[in-house]
Formats: C-alpha cells, structure tokens, sequence
C-alpha cells in the first residue's frame, strides 16, 4: 500500500490543478483599432501577391494551350 501513495498523490494533485489551466472568462468585447489595422494590411499584402500569381498562372495557361510555332528552316 505505500508503494502507491506517491501514484495516489500525484494523481490528485493534477486532477485538483486543472481548474487552473482553464480561462479565465475575461476577454474584450470588440478587437481595438490596432487589430483591424493588422488585418488590414495583411489583406493588402495578400491582395497585392494574388494579382502577379492570376497574371501567372494566365500567362502559363495561354502557353500552354498555343498552338505550336512553326520552327524556320532558313540555311
């Protein structure tokens, strides 16, 4: 029986402390402006990367799907 003690006492010990890992409920109401701003420049920054990427990809289907260039045999 004393072997188990310490199993015992670590066991209680954790299944007591987990309220403490639980939240505590005290959150803000709405993201302040700084938040907004944040967001905002991360859609600029990926609306700014996806103009380049559609101009890409376009550019690699219209090569793709070309017809093929008659090769000049000129000597």
């Amino acid at each position: 029986m004393r072997a188990r003690a310490p199993i015992t006492t670590i066991i209680a010990m954790a299944t007591s402390a987990t309220s403490a890992f639980a939240a505590s409920g005290a959150q803000a109401d709405e993201p302040g402006i700084l938040v907004w701003a944040f967001m905002g420049f991360a859609a600029v920054i990926v609306a700014g990367q996806l103009i380049p990427a559609a101009m890409l990809v376009f550019g690699a289907a219209k090569a793709l799907f070309a017809k093929p260039e008659a090769a000049n045999t000129k000597a």
